[in-house]
């Protein structure tokens, strides 16, 4: 497994990747940061997400194209494959997602798999929201939430 940080304009995200892609990325000051002690760092490995992540922070992209390799159940893979569909700029609830995958009574489980989701703001867990248009947890803190979300022009309700 190798790992390198980026700086991006809200704070510290660790990245790690095995041969077959992205394995994670988290934002270091939320609640999850990724732990990197016993990993190989080597940005050379990272050029591509570290190119795509500074166009998204600059505004020129709206959509990930990167290899992806997140480790989780086939439920989670699943929900985290429905997130990737969230356009850049939208919102969707869990009851959207849970209907998205064809499972509409596992609502609750969605959110646990929403929550799981290891490559944050790639895959866009931040784009998921309450029914009610409120925002709901994520495990960089709601405040990033908030500020990925108006970085990208969606509308939701504090």
């Amino acid at each position: 497994m190798y790992y390198c940080t980026y700086q991006s304009p809200l704070g510290e995200i660790a990245l790690t990747a095995n041969d077959n892609g992205l394995s994670a990325l988290a934002f270091q000051t939320g609640k999850s940061p990724i732990t990197l002690a016993g990993l190989t760092e080597d940005k050379s490995k990272f050029k591509q997400v570290i190119q795509q992540l500074t166009e998204y922070f600059d505004g020129d992209r709206k959509h990930f194209d990167l290899p992806l390799a997140p480790s989780g159940t086939n439920f989670q893979q699943q929900v985290w494959q429905a997130l990737i569909q969230i356009p850049c700029g939208e919102t969707k609830s869990y009851g959207w997602i849970a209907k998205r995958i064809n499972n509409e009574k596992a609502v609750r489980a969605v959110g646990s798999a929403n929550g799981a989701n290891p490559i944050a703001l790639i895959v866009p867990c931040h784009r998921v929201i309450g029914s009610n248009g409120k925002l709901t947890g994520y495990a960089g803190g709601l405040a990033l939430k908030a500020k990925l979300l108006m970085h990208e022009g969606a509308q939701f309700k504090v």
